[in-house]
């Protein structure tokens, strides 16, 4: 934390690449929402920075993770509960910038997610997202857990509909949050029809092992900046 109060510092919206620091512009004093972003990792370095940080997740235990990490470092942070499709917690335009990794698969309908982002940023604000390549849920995942590729399901993919009712059972039983794949269409598509403007994009793979399995064929998730105008 001490090298972020110095202005040295980095997030992640994707497991490896490091999001450009050009992608943020001035964060100083501005107000930033980090949306389905628990866990204390990007929310206390964004505070620490010096913007103006409200956390905002499904998971009371993330945001445990954000409030002990602030409470530990001395930094000023918010955090609400709630779900990502609905920001109804927050007024018309109270954001600079909504940072959003990795978390729209847990959701079953992203096109709310795009737009209750965009209505909550100010003019000109920024949205900055990570996603999953929707090819990632076309394979088995225990033969995946084996070391192996095999082609298993067709695209859109949710755990609820294409998972026998007992193999489902045993994810929720073993404590496994469920999850959909989203088209590139609903993922860039729907950020354009929510109003969005997209400005740039990048490519990352696995976190772990990103030269083999799956990663070794193809990035396996995504980052998009968009402007609100």
């Amino acid at each position: 934390m001490a090298r972020a109060r110095r202005g040295d510092w980095a997030v992640v919206l994707t497991p490896h690449i490091p999001v450009p620091r050009d992608w943020f512009g001035e964060i100083q004093g501005r107000d930033i929402l980090c949306l389905a972003s628990g866990g204390g990792q990007q929310g206390p370095i964004l505070a620490a920075a010096g913007a103006r940080v409200t956390v905002f997740d499904a998971s009371e235990r993330q945001l445990a993770q954000d409030q002990a990490v602030a409470a530990r470092d001395g930094l000023a942070l918010n955090t609400r509960q709630g779900f990502m499709h609905d920001l109804s917690a927050f007024t018309d335009a109270s954001f600079d910038l909504v940072f959003h990794p990795v978390s729209n698969c847990f959701a079953p309908e992203i096109l709310p997610v795009w737009r209750e982002a965009y209505r909550v940023l100010r003019p000109g604000g920024v949205l900055l997202a990570g996603f999953m390549n929707p090819m990632v849920y076309v394979f088995d995942a225990a033969a995946e857990d084996r070391g192996e590729l095999i082609v298993r399901h067709a695209l859109p993919y949710a755990d609820i509909t294409h998972l026998p009712a007992d193999e489902l059972q045993r994810r929720i039983d073993r404590d496994h949050t469920v999850e959909f794949s989203h088209t590139l269409e609903t993922q860039i598509g729907g950020q354009l029809r929510a109003g969005f403007v997209l400005t740039h994009m990048f490519e990352d793979r696995d976190g772990g092992a990103p030269d083999t399995g799956r990663s070794a064929y193809f990035p396996t998730c995504m980052a998009t900046r968009a402007v609100k105008g």
